[in-house]
């Protein structure tokens, strides 16, 4: 499939893709789900990390969750939802989406780390290093 514009590519994305408030994604997360933060270790470091949220860079994401590959971490199971946490949201809606192309259960957090701090969440200094999870 051909798109005409990146925002294009977004919207298809975006389309049936479950998209969690910060808060929703918090609540689920005490449900057994996990939040995997795909941002670089420059913005872990600028604006923190959630505590308990699991570190894979974007690059590495599909290798390190699909249950099947030889380079997959040890949460790395098909019983559990992942939920991508990016900066504002865009990059982990294609990253959920890329997911469930996978038959994995994602979601993804709207607004990313910026809405997660804007609706009073806790954060802790980062950086993290990846395939780690974030203490605190």
């Amino acid at each position: 499939m051909t798109f005409s514009s990146v925002d294009e590519l977004l919207e298809a994305a975006r389309d049936g893709l479950p998209r969690l408030t910060p808060q929703q994604a918090a609540d689920a997360v005490q449900g057994g789900d996990l939040i995997v933060d795909i941002r670089p270790e420059w913005q872990r470091r600028e604006l923190g990390e959630i505590p308990g949220s699991l570190i894979i860079e974007y690059n590495h994401l599909l290798w390190r969750l699909d249950p099947t590959s030889t380079a997959r971490v040890p949460q790395a199971d098909t019983r559990r939802r992942w939920i991508v946490a990016c900066t504002e949201g865009y990059t982990s809606s294609l990253a959920a989406r890329a997911l469930l192309s996978l038959g994995l259960d994602a979601a993804d957090v709207e607004g990313g780390i910026v809405a997660w701090q804007e609706a009073g969440l806790p954060v802790v200094p980062g950086p993290t290093p990846i395939e780690q999870m974030v203490r605190g």
